[in-house]
C-alpha cells in the first residue's frame, strides 16, 4: 500500500519514472491487485511506451473483466499506434459495460473517422453528444466528419456549437471557414480564418485558406501576403 500511495505522489508530481519503480514494487508485492497495474499502464502510455501500456491494461482485463475504463485505456493507446480497427474493438467492449460512456463513444467515433466510416463515425458522435452536450471536442469531430461527406450546413452548425462550448480552439474556426468557403460564403470564411490566425498566429493553413477567400473577394494584395506567410511557416516548420 506504501508504495502504491507513493507512486500515485509521484504520478500527480509529474514524476512518472519514479511512480513506475513504485507501482513494480508495489506489484511484487501483490501481483494480484488491478489497480496498480492499470496506474502503471496510465503512466507509461504518458511515457509514450505504449506496448508496455497496452500489456499492463491487458493484465487488468485478465483480472477484472468488467473493467470499462481498462478496455477504454487500452483502445486509446492503440489509436497512438494506429491500430485503429482493433482500438474500435476496445472503445465497444467498454461501451457494452459502461453504456454511458460519453468520451469512448467520442474516441471510436475518432477510430471510426480514421478509418473513412464517416457513417459510424456520426453515429458514435451522436451518441457522446446525447450522453454528454458539453464536449466541444465531440461537435468539432463530427462537423469534420459532416465536411468528409459534403454535409457543408450540417458541419458548420456542428463547429458553430463547438465554438460556443470552447471560443478558443482556433481548428475548429478553420474547420468552419473549410465549410464556409465550400460554400462560397467568402466573406464570413475569412472571418473564420482570421479569428483561427488571431488565436493561433502560426496555423499556417488558415493563411493558406484566407488567401484563398481573399482571391476570391478581389483582394489580390491580401492573398499574396497570406501565401508569402503560409510559405514562410511552412519553410520554418521543415528547418525545425
Amino acid at each position: 500500500i506504501l508504495y502504491s500511495f507513493r507512486a500515485d505522489y509521484k504520478y500527480e508530481f509529474g514524476d512518472w519514472e519514479g511512480a513506475i519503480q513504485d507501482y513494480n514494487y508495489a506489484i511484487e508485492f501483490n501481483p494480484d491487485n488491478p489497480s496498480n497495474y492499470f496506474e502503471r499502464g496510465l503512466v507509461k502510455a504518458k511515457l509514450n511506451n505504449l506496448n508496455e501500456a497496452i500489456k499492463d491494461f491487458t493484465i487488468v482485463i485478465g483480472i477484472s473483466p468488467k473493467d470499462a475504463d481498462a478496455y477504454y485505456n487500452r483502445g486509446c493507446a492503440k489509436v497512438d499506434l494506429g491500430e485503429y480497427k482493433s482500438a474500435i474493438e476496445d472503445y465497444t467492449k467498454a461501451i457494452e459495460i459502461k453504456p454511458e460512456y460519453a468520451i469512448a463513444y467520442l474516441n471510436r467515433g475518432d477510430a471510426n473517422y480514421n478509418l473513412g466510416n464517416y457513417k459510424s463515425a456520426i453515429g458514435d458522435y451522436t451518441k457522446a453528444i446525447e450522453i454528454n452536450p458539453g464536449i466541444a471536442s465531440t461537435y468539432n469531430g463530427r462537423g469534420i466528419t459532416k465536411f468528409a461527406l459534403q454535409e457543408y450546413i450540417g458541419a458548420i452548425e456542428d463547429f458553430t456549437k463547438a465554438i460556443e462550448i470552447n471560443p478558443e480552439y482556433a481548428f475548429t474556426y478553420h474547420g468552419r471557414g473549410l465549410a464556409k468557403l465550400a460554400l462560397k460564403k467568402y466573406k464570413s470564411a475569412m472571418e473564420d480564418y482570421t479569428k483561427a490566425i488571431e488565436i493561433n498566429l502560426k496555423f499556417a493553413d488558415a493563411y493558406y485558406n484566407r488567401s484563398l477567400a481573399k482571391r476570391e473577394l478581389n483582394d489580390t494584395q491580401g492573398a499574396n501576403e497570406d501565401i508569402e506567410k503560409y510559405n514562410e511557416l511552412k519553410q520554418n516548420n521543415n528547418a525545425d
